[in-house]
């Protein structure tokens, strides 16, 4: 008897080949924009999950992966997101020193 997995998640793209290469049948279908923005933010979810419960590099591998397609998505600028991350860590820091804020007092003044 055969056992039909339903999936309905964004897939890379040799994933059918490789799926076809096994004998196997499948359906796919091309997500349209809207469907893709929202299967790509799916897919930052799930790797970031992955990459949580294993930290390794193949996780991180597949979190650059979704972030590098968004980046393509939004048509954002490589060199400038380089500088938005620069400018940060100059007026703000990185997260290097491990600093965990526990609280602030604010003073009625």
């Amino acid at each position: 008897m055969a056992n039909k997995i339903v999936y309905n998640k964004l897939v890379r793209d040799r994933i059918p080949e490789i799926i076809e290469s096994t004998g196997k049948t499948y359906e796919l279908h091309v997500a349209d924009k809207n469907e893709y923005v929202a299967k790509l933010h799916e897919k930052l979810s799930e790797e970031s999950k992955e990459f949580l419960e294993t930290p390794n590099v193949e996780e991180m591998a597949d979190i650059l992966e979704v972030i590098d397609t968004l980046i393509d998505f939004y048509d954002l600028d490589r060199e400038l997101i380089k500088q938005y991350k620069e400018n940060k860590n100059s007026n703000r820091g990185s997260f290097k020193e491990k600093y965990i804020l526990d609280y602030v007092v604010e003073t009625d003044e």
